[in-house]
């Protein structure tokens, strides 16, 4: 076995783990969020937040090092219409991410905070909720264009 295939290997692995995490984590979410029960709510929120920062942060480190490493070891160049495609997508994925890890943070903190209490959540959290759906959809889309474009690598030229 060579570097280029082992790399390979983590870059599919680390694939799986990201757009899995972020597809496990938005559906405990979602389904906590309507389940109405506010301490099952902050559970998930936390565990979510712990789930971004264990498998999806080093994942979305490791995508692009990897698949620029890839893409060179390959001979591809970057403007190969399939590569700048991914990673225009993967971009826009990231730009959609960042903002949400901010809300999970800000939701399971106010989540936290109202199960102890013993408090519904306050309309801050409900807000932050639709936000984090209307750009985790997207995200999520990008990702598995991505992913059919990594399997794929069609020729547009």
């Amino acid at each position: 076995m060579n570097a280029y295939l082992i790399v390979k290997t983590l870059h599919i692995l680390s694939a799986t783990l990201m757009v899995g995490t972020g597809l496990g984590s938005a559906f405990y979410m979602f389904f906590a969020n309507r389940g109405g029960k506010v301490p099952a709510q902050a559970e998930v929120a936390r565990l979510v937040v712990r789930a971004d920062w264990w498998f999806t942060t080093p994942a979305v480190i490791f995508q692009p090092l990897s698949g620029l490493w890839l893409a060179h070891q390959a001979g591809w160049p970057l403007t190969q219409s399939w590569i700048a495609w991914a990673l225009g997508l993967f971009l826009f994925s990231g730009a959609c991410w960042l903002p949400v890890v901010w809300l999970q943070i800000q939701m399971a903190g106010m989540a936290r905070d109202a199960a102890e209490a013993g408090q519904a959540l306050p309309a801050r959290y409900w807000r932050f909720a639709r936000i984090w759906e209307c750009l985790g959809y997207p995200a999520f889309c990008a990702m598995l264009a991505v992913y059919f474009l990594m399997v794929l690598k069609p020729d547009w030229s």
